[in-house]
């Protein structure tokens, strides 16, 4: 038997040599088809693995709250209104909201607020623009990565000491070849100092823009208290603001001709950002539901907020990565199955031009399972040299779109080995038919055949 299908292989591999560039052709097909199953695969798991990068960055189990236009609701009553006709008045986002969140919500385990405020940064005669984010240490409860030196204690925050932990392009910028934990950074009119350096994120642009988050590496940590005291305290601004208007018995032109209207939402918020974490992602809806009606309470009925659940955004992405990669899997398929047809096609080509040697073979004594063996096994030649050199072109394909596009692309072995047996089923499959129909050939016809 062993030697039957040794005798079979050689057979098959001679009349494949002998029609090399026909061979070729043929598995031109099956050869696009691996490669394009494994780009597919590779680009599919990249992409899963960012958005699992994406989820751990945003937090599975935490609930966002971020300034936005006010949102209209229903009518507002005449009480509602102040005599100028201007709509009721909210504070915006503020310390006040992240403290009544975590004291009062149950299955809130903290609050992270943030406030961000753009300045230029000066060290070592290099000025640039940057954002100085103004945190609390609960920040970096979330956000552990400080590579270098620590991150802000109670104390810090407390005291509104002048320090920071900047990303991990501002140390590449201002101190390329010094430490920077101990060094000092003017940012604006302030010196800090540098009391450590975050781990880099390496989030791509699309990403950033995806999910609406700044460039954690270029961004220059400082504590809230430290931001409001020293910097800006946009909320203590509006109030001043509001008060001059209703002393002056001409409020509305007043208010107008400073700059100053509510109902626009030109009120600066004191924090931009609320990051709620909850004790679990079972808390996540609820603690959001909650989020969303106390604020709206505390607003005055004015939706200047959104409540945002990042599990449901990263939930719609991976949903329409599931379809991109079903796309991408149809277009797979169907390179593979014209593949086969090629291998069919030629095949019962081959068939036709080898009636005598067929006529021949069974006269000597092959059985039809004989000659079916022998078309069979080089159907499968050409699908598996094709599978091998297609399974080249998928790693090369892959490896180009990750350094033209920045996609992130990831191959592994079950992708490699799914890729190669379904070309060799291909094979198998296509192959069948003309092997079938050579071993049914009459010896008698086929002796004849000219």
């Amino acid at each position: 038997m062993l030697d039957k299908l040794t005798y079979n292989v050689v057979n098959a591999i001679e009349a494949i040599a002998q029609n090399k560039l026909r061979a070729f052709l043929t598995s031109l097909g099956i050869i696009f088809g691996v490669g394009s199953v494994i780009a597919m695969l590779a680009i599919g798991h990249g992409a899963e693995q960012e958005i699992l990068r994406q989820i751990r960055i945003l937090g599975a189990s935490n609930v966002i709250v971020t300034p936005s236009v006010e949102q209209e609701e229903g009518e507002v009553r005449a009480d509602d209104r102040d005599e100028d006709g201007g709509r009721p008045y909210s504070p915006g986002l503020t310390l006040a909201d992240a403290r009544s969140i975590a004291d009062i919500i149950p299955g809130v385990q903290g609050v992270s607020p943030e406030t961000v405020y753009e300045t230029t940064a000066i060290q070592s005669g290099i000025r640039r623009t940057t954002k100085v984010v103004g945190v609390t240490e609960a920040y970096f409860v979330e956000h552990t990565g400080v590579a270098e030196g620590t991150s802000f204690t109670r104390r810090h925050v407390r005291d509104a000491m002048p320090v920071a932990v900047i990303g991990h392009q501002v140390k590449a910028r201002f101190f390329p070849k010094k430490e920077a934990v101990g060094g000092r950074i003017k940012v604006g009119s302030v010196w800090l100092t540098v009391i450590g350096v975050m781990e880099p994120r390496g989030l791509s642009a699309e990403s950033l823009e995806s999910l609406g988050l700044r460039d954690f590496d270029n961004d220059i940590y400082t504590p809230l208290s430290t931001l409001l005291t020293r910097y800006e305290d946009r909320s203590r601004l509006s109030r001043r603001d509001i008060e001059a208007a209703s002393r002056d018995a001409n409020s509305t032109q007043t208010a107008r001709r400073r700059g100053y209207r509510v109902e626009q939402r030109e009120i600066g918020d004191q924090v931009d950002r609320l990051v709620i974490r909850t004790a679990g992602s079972e808390f996540v809806e609820p603690v959001a539901g909650v989020v969303d009606r106390m604020l709206k309470r505390r607003h005055n009925g004015v939706v200047d907020y959104q409540v945002i659940v990042p599990e449901q955004l990263l939930a719609q992405e991976r949903r329409t990565q599931t379809v991109f990669n079903i796309v991408l899997a149809a277009i797979a398929s169907i390179s593979l199955i014209v593949g086969g047809i090629g291998i069919m096609n030629i095949m019962l080509a081959s068939v036709m031009e080898r009636i005598r040697e067929i006529g021949v073979r069974r006269a000597v004594g092959a059985t039809r399972q004989d000659v079916t063996v022998q078309f069979i096994v080089e159907a499968l030649s050409i699908s598996t040299i094709g599978g091998v050199v297609g399974i080249l072109l998928g790693v090369g394909i892959s490896a180009g779109i990750e350094a033209a596009t920045d996609i992130p692309t990831i191959i592994t072995l079950q992708a490699v080995l799914l890729a190669f047996v379904v070309s060799v089923g291909v094979g198998l499959l296509f192959g069948y038919l003309p092997a079938k129909r050579a071993a049914e050939r009459d010896p008698v016809v086929a002796l004849r055949h000219e």
